[in-house]
């Protein structure tokens, strides 16, 4: 790698508080002094929405820190809005984890050529050797990513949660929809949002996109990408998804400053940079055990929404201790046709018996939307295949947890994550109802059967035609099921 001692140190800006970002939200924080302000951005059009807007209210700085940053449609329209708050003096640091910034050295280094625009890169791969000789020789550092996912403006106000940026997160990909959830945050919580970007961005770890490129660009060179990517932003301004865009009721929500939130005690918790230079399993720099003491805490019922879930020996373990102690345990997740990472399927298959056993309610999240979901969420040119990738978990009801963070093996061990706890009694039993209302419309409920010749996995579906049983994974092929069984006999559960 080269030499990265000579980067240039730099923080976040705390005197922010005459912005116009502090100004939109300035009445509600003052009525609730030392407690941060959330609203949910369940949908895709809004969480597009909160940043695009944020962006353009931007006055002094924006930083944002993503495991993916996408070429694609709303990628574009991103970047545009950040080219459009440089040109107006506002300082833009991105910092991008490099696990899908393949060939795209050119390009970032052209965004990073604006005077008021840095990029830095995130435990990048060498440019001299094939990435996929590099996960072999590289095992056990170049596999250990950044998938920390946050967007601040003005030190005013972040959005944290599981989205990266491009079209299937924001219901713009005509082939998948993804059900994410991020949280828009105002208030204290902002600031140990801003002081964990400066932890990233000033690591040893973050390198200077331009140290990375080894074509140096020419003038005209430099030109040509900096119009393409005006162009396509452009385009995109004329896409019907913009016309939904600017017809929204959160943007204009947004605007005026009438955005509703809960308001409560918040925590960000995060592992340090660090992690990924030490040992795997060294708790003193993961996160695990700062969301260890509110797990403890939990009396009543502990709801999870997962993405990718392999709860591994230690989770396991802690789903049957939450049972001893009476508290009902409520899952959702993929199923194998909705999940986007198969392979992921394989590491949880082989709990899923067990859990159900000790009393874990197990939910599976439906491949297919129904014409009516379809309609609800993009018309009827909607995506047609839905794909879980909300990472949150509902304890008792008073408290919530958004953020970046998985039940896996390498969300824990693997992985640098953030995410927000806060206390927010009525956004917590929103979380917990929709869940009570919705889980068997949208999911396969898991039950384990006692057919007399020992336990059989079965799944309960309630479709537009009513109550369907399903004795194999539903929406599968027995390739599918085969394959995923072999992979399953594997000794890679840690990497999951």
């Amino acid at each position: 790698m080269p030499d990265n001692s000579q980067r240039t140190p730099s923080s976040h800006v705390a005197d922010t508080g005459s912005t116009l970002v502090a100004r939109l939200f300035r009445q509600e924080k003052l009525s609730h002094p030392g407690k941060s302000g959330f609203h949910l951005l369940a949908d895709g059009y809004d969480a597009f929405v909160a940043r695009a807007v944020l962006a353009r209210y931007a006055e002094k700085t924006i930083d944002i820190q993503y495991y993916l940053f996408h070429g694609d449609a709303t990628g574009r329209a991103i970047y545009s809005e950040l080219h459009a708050a440089a040109e107006r003096g506002v300082r833009v640091r991105i910092l991008l984890d490099d696990i899908d910034l393949a060939d795209r050295d050119a390009t970032l280094a052209a965004i990073d050529a604006h005077p008021n625009i840095e990029v830095r890169v995130f435990n990048p791969f060498s440019r001299d050797t094939m990435r996929g000789l590099q996960f072999i020789t590289g095992f056990g550092k170049v596999t250990r990513r950044m998938h920390n996912k946050s967007f601040t403006v003005d030190n005013q106000a972040t959005i944290v949660g599981g989205r990266n940026i491009g079209d299937e997160y924001f219901s713009a990909d005509p082939d998948l929809a993804f059900s994410d959830l991020d949280v828009l945050a105002i208030g204290p919580v902002v600031r140990d949002v801003s002081q964990s970007f400066d932890e990233y961005w000033n690591h040893d770890l973050a390198y200077p996109v331009v140290l990375l490129n080894k074509r140096k660009l020419t003038e005209d060179e430099l030109a040509e990408k900096q119009q393409e990517a005006r162009k396509l932003a452009a385009d995109f301004q004329q896409s019907p998804y913009m016309d939904a865009l600017r017809n929204s009721n959160h943007a204009k929500a947004l605007r005026k400053g009438t955005v509703e939130f809960a308001w409560g005690r918040a925590e960000v918790v995060y592992d340090s940079p660090d992690k990924l230079l030490n040992a795997i399993g060294d708790r003193k720099y993961m996160l695990a055990p700062q969301l260890a003491p509110y797990i403890a805490e939990t009396t009543k019922e502990f709801t999870v929404f997962s993405a990718y879930f392999v709860p591994g020996k230690e989770g396991l373990q802690l789903f049957e201790d939450l049972r001893k102690r009476g508290v009902r345990v409520r899952i959702m997740t993929n199923s194998l046709s909705s999940n986007d990472v198969s392979v992921v399927h394989a590491g949880y298959r082989k709990y899923r018996k067990r859990l159900l056993a000790t009393g874990v309610e197990l939910y599976e999240m439906k491949k297919q939307l129904s014409r009516k979901e379809k309609k609800a969420k993009k018309g009827k040119t909607g995506s047609s295949k839905a794909s879980l990738h909300a990472k949150s978990f509902v304890m008792d009801r008073q408290r919530l947890l958004i953020g970046s963070i998985n039940l896996d093996p390498r969300s824990f061990y693997e992985n640098t994550e953030i995410g927000v706890v806060f206390e927010s009694p009525p956004m917590a039993r929103g979380m917990a109802e929709w869940f009570d209302v919705n889980a068997e419309k949208v999911a396969y409920r898991l039950e384990l059967k006692d057919t007399g010749e020992g336990k059989k996995l079965v799944w309960h579906d309630m479709d537009e035609q009513g109550h369907v049983v399903h004795e194999v994974e539903p929406n599968t092929s027995f390739w599918q099921r085969l394959w995923i069984s072999l992979v399953s006999i594997l000794p890679f559960e840690s990497q999951l």
